[in-house]
């Protein structure tokens, strides 16, 4: 099965251990540490995330390094480029209208004074 960066984000663990990965590499063991999980099951979503091929892992010795592969993470910020747009168009919009609305109070409301 092939799978993308979009399975990768799909799962709150793997996005987890993606954001663990964006300062440094971590070996296995440091990322099963932060999870209240069994190891075995933190090296699965690993392994996952390795197939999606948004981590690369680097033998060490007897330790294996993750290695965060932000290009292929690139994918997920095209996709969300349009949507992007749209919001900041929206929210221009919106700017304009309060700025219209505070330059030009409506006259005649109903004061008492």
């Amino acid at each position: 099965m092939k799978r993308d960066v979009f399975n990768a984000i799909a799962d709150p663990t793997r996005r987890s251990i993606l954001m663990s990965l964006t300062n440094e590499a971590q070996n296995v063991n440091a990322l099963a540490d932060k999870f209240d999980m069994t190891r075995q099951a933190v090296s699965l979503h690993i392994k996952y995330l390795q197939e999606c091929g948004v981590i690369t892992i680097k033998k060490e010795g007897r330790e294996r390094h993750c290695n965060l592969e932000v290009e292929k993470l690139a994918e997920v910020a095209d996709w969300l480029e349009p949507f992007r747009k749209m919001w900041a168009s929206k929210l221009s919009q919106l700017d304009e209208l309060l700025d219209e609305l505070q330059s030009n109070p409506k006259t005649g409301t109903n004061k008492h004074s």
